[in-house]
């Protein structure tokens, strides 16, 4: 892929600025790196261990896993508005605030925060996938640990795809001559 096509910017979309092209297509992969442990979960939630201990069921297992997976992909999809102009701007529907300007740091901050949290997760994952400082690795039979590590190793790619993103924002927001 030449430099061009990776710094070309996207339709605007309503923003003050063009979007890279490469901070709309991280905007779309954050939903999807969270997408495999959800759809991970939601067999646990109906009482199917996926390899690891199995825990007595109860009735609140499920919307709990529901609502968790859902709350994933709620948090993963609020990137896009590190790309969109209700990023920006306070959408009209909003009474009181809609069309007010967004101070470019009342999003910088919440997503950098955000970021560097997840990647904390990142940080963790490492140290137990690769059983380093005596950790014990995931708690799956084999296979399943495979699996395990896998999917919730795309998790971890959440942190850094969301500093990434935030950076841009920042450019775009902060520096839009740089």
């Amino acid at each position: 892929m030449s430099t061009n096509m990776l710094h070309r910017a996207v339709e605007s979309k309503g923003t003050g600025q063009p979007v890279p092209l490469w901070a709309e297509r991280v905007a779309h992969l954050i939903p999807l790196v969270g997408l495999p442990v959800c759809l991970w979960r939601l067999p646990i939630g109906f009482g199917y261990a996926m390899g690891g201990e199995n825990t007595p069921s109860a009735w609140w297992h499920i919307p709990y896993v529901f609502g968790l997976s859902l709350l994933t992909e709620a948090f993963a999809l609020l990137g896009f508005g590190l790309v969109r102009r209700w990023g920006e701007v306070v959408p009209n529907w909003v009474p009181k605030l809609g069309g007010r300007r967004i101070p470019p740091f009342a999003a910088i901050v919440p997503a950098t925060i955000g970021g560097l949290l997840l990647l904390g997760l990142m940080v963790n994952w490492f140290f137990t996938a690769f059983r380093i400082n005596g950790s014990p690795g995931f708690p799956y039979a084999p296979g399943w640990d495979t699996l395990a590590m896998t999917v919730s190793g795309l998790l971890t790619l959440w942190g850094p795809l969301v500093l990434a993103l935030t950076y841009g924002y920042y450019r775009r927001r902060c520096r839009p001559d740089a």
